[in-house]
């Protein structure tokens, strides 16, 4: 079958379901070759919840840049504590941290988009690639609302970049469902989140919204550059 059939077949199967059900689907079809990379938003500890509470065999990982929020910290111990369950975390390589903090300083990000893009890859991009290394299915919490560009993602697309399937279970879903399910299910969260940080990254380069933005808007707010700003992580 050919990864075009593949990417239509899964998604004939996935769509139209819930995403406790759509988790289940792909830990049938996947089993333990499905990760998921968790940042610790609302989203993720929504799906965070589905995969520990069914006993998925789902892999789960996050990325610790060095430079998250304290409350970030908190609530990985208190996710942790809440499913007596594993959450990998995967650190950036020292060599490269040491080298950039040595020659740039701490706050290099400031200075330019490509400066910038050189700590996401060293912090974020690489460790990423380490987590995704022999995955067949990259399971994410990217909402098609968060931003113009990520509106045009598809439930199930093929990532070149990584050579897998990569699935968006809550793709469909408004900000306002995922509140609701988080509030319901009584799942741990990021106390940033009532302060109007919608999405969390790392602290120096993470700012809460106004009324009005969109959910990306926190992020590197002092790029002024046309078109999309992400990290790295989901590249096209």
């Amino acid at each position: 079958m050919s990864t075009s059939d593949t990417i239509r077949s899964l998604h004939g199967s996935l769509d139209g379901l819930a995403p406790d059900a759509m988790l289940r689907s792909l830990a049938d079809a996947f089993g333990s070759s499905a990760v998921f990379s968790t940042s610790l938003g609302l989203e993720d500890q929504l799906i965070t919840h589905h995969i520990f509470s069914q006993k998925l065999p789902i892999r789960v990982f996050t990325l610790d840049t060095g430079r998250l929020f304290p409350e970030s910290h908190d609530l990985l111990a208190r996710t942790i504590s809440r499913y007596n369950e594993r959450i990998e975390v995967l650190f950036p390589r020292h060599e490269a941290v040491e080298t950039l903090m040595t020659e740039k300083g701490p706050d290099s990000f400031y200075r330019s988009v490509a400066d910038r893009k050189e700590c996401c890859a060293i912090r974020k991009v690489e460790p990423l690639g380490r987590a995704l290394n022999g995955a067949a299915c990259w399971i994410t919490g990217l909402r098609a609302e968060q931003s113009p560009e990520r509106s045009l993602t598809p439930l199930v697309e093929w990532d070149e970049a990584h050579g897998l399937v990569k699935v968006h279970p809550l793709i469909g879903l408004t900000m306002d469902e995922v509140k609701a399910e988080v509030e319901r299910l009584r799942i741990p969260y990021n106390p940033l989140h009532d302060r109007g940080f919608v999405s969390i990254g790392c602290a120096p380069c993470t700012r809460a919204i106004a009324p009005g933005e969109d959910a990306r808007a926190g992020r590197w707010w002092w790029e002024h550059v046309e078109g999309k700003k992400e990290c790295g992580l989901h590249v096209k």
